[in-house]
């Protein structure tokens, strides 16, 4: 018996290995084809124009999209439309490695493949969100989600370095070349997991009905209701800092490329520290709080860089801000996995998705030219005090409707 426990723990062990692997191969090819791209673009063209178009490309398809993903992810095999999607991807990158080998280097074509490839991140996104809870036991989510958190970091921080390296050395071609590469082993790995589809109680209904329901489901949701609005307000005012800080380093301290990457490279190695901190605690007993305390320490944080005036401190506090990411993510996530029926699970992350990719560029509009009327340090140290509201909201709010 105790044998039979023992095989069935390292089975799922097993499971749960693979699927992070996948999903990091996955996740690294893409940051680093996204890396070369906007570097090539920007090499190419010095145009901000086609920087703007990339990123709206980039982003906007995933974001209209990710409604219908998160319908086909509560009605269809989770794995099988990760896999599909990751394909996808594979082989429009693979069609523009091979135009850009026969010479057809043409910036509307990098657009073009950027759409499509943004359509399949769409659809893979909320499919690989609500895969967790099917294959991870609810107490341990928490920890598993850490180790994906320190893993993300992980590649975040090698991504660039491999990007500028391919870019540099071997030409954009072989960048896209590793792409294709990385989505086939992902796809290759994933193919080892058995995962079943999710059972469901309710009849298969039109898909506009269906995305209906999941939007009724979340309106309908006391919890969910104020973790959506909390996304909502907590990206917006995070997107100064997340965009608008390598132009205060340059306005404020130099424009020194060691500046540059060493305000990136603290901000990665703050998150992975954060990450390591959520596998080794392996859960958090009131979330909701957790995710409080963490948008109280971004407002204070960001508050403060708005206010630093030697480039050192400016750069342990932008580490300290990059320890809450991975924490708060982490908390956010599981709280909606553990309260979400996973019939339903796909539409909500597909509901989040949209949130959370619609509010940066929102808010950018706003506080992009703003940036050129005030100083970029009052921005950010408003924008801070307003995040720690919505912390202190966050957590008075739920408490008063009895929830954790």
């Amino acid at each position: 018996m105790n044998l039979n426990i023992v095989q069935d723990h390292s089975q799922l062990w097993k499971k749960i290995a693979l699927f992070l692997i996948s999903q990091n191969i996955s996740l690294f090819g893409s940051s680093v084809v996204s890396f070369s791209i906007i570097w090539y673009i920007t090499l190419q063209t010095s145009s901000g124009k086609w920087v703007m178009l990339f990123t709206i490309c980039s982003l906007l398809p995933q974001v209209l999209i990710s409604l219908w993903g998160g319908v086909w992810a509560d009605r269809y095999n989770r794995k099988y439309l990760i896999m599909l999607a990751d394909g996808f991807i594979a082989l429009a990158t693979l069609g523009l490695a091979i135009a850009f080998w026969a010479g057809y280097q043409r910036m509307e074509l990098i657009l073009a493949v950027s759409l499509i490839r943004s359509i399949g991140a769409g659809i893979q996104t909320p499919a690989a969100s609500a895969l967790y809870p099917q294959i991870v036991p609810m107490d341990k989510l928490t920890k598993v989600q850490g180790i994906n958190q320190t893993l993300n970091s992980v590649l975040m921080l090698l991504s660039p370095a491999v990007g500028g390296i391919m870019l540099g050395s071997l030409g954009i071609f072989w960048a896209f070349m590793l792409d294709v590469i990385s989505a086939s082993l992902a796809i290759a790995v994933l193919s080892f997991i058995r995962i079943e589809k999710v059972v469901r109680s309710a009849e298969i209904a039109p898909v506009f009905t269906e995305l209906r329901q999941g939007i009724d489901y979340v309106l309908n949701h006391k919890l969910l209701k104020r973790v959506l609005l909390c996304f909502g307000v907590s990206f917006f005012l995070i997107t100064p800092a997340a965009v608008l800080t390598p132009l205060l380093v340059e306005r404020s301290f130099g424009n020194d490329v060691w500046r540059l990457t060493a305000h990136e490279i603290v901000w990665t190695v703050g998150s992975m520290i954060g990450g390591v901190f959520i596998s080794l605690q392996g859960d958090f007993k009131d979330k909701i709080r957790t995710v409080a305390i963490c948008l109280v320490g971004f407002g204070v944080t960001f508050a403060l860089l708005g206010i630093a005036a030697n480039f050192s401190i400016y750069l342990l506090i932008m580490g300290i801000a990059g320890f809450f990411m991975p924490i708060m993510a982490t908390a956010q996530t599981v709280l909606i996995q553990e309260n979400v029926e996973n019939a339903m699970m796909g539409r909500v992350f597909s509901l989040i998705q949209i949130v959370t990719g619609s509010s940066m560029p929102i808010a950018i509009l706003f506080f992009g030219p703003l940036a050129d009327i005030v100083s970029i340090g009052s921005i950010l140290l408003v924008s801070g005090v307003l995040l720690a509201v919505v912390g202190v909201w966050y957590q008075m709010t739920n408490k008063r409707a009895g929830l954790n």
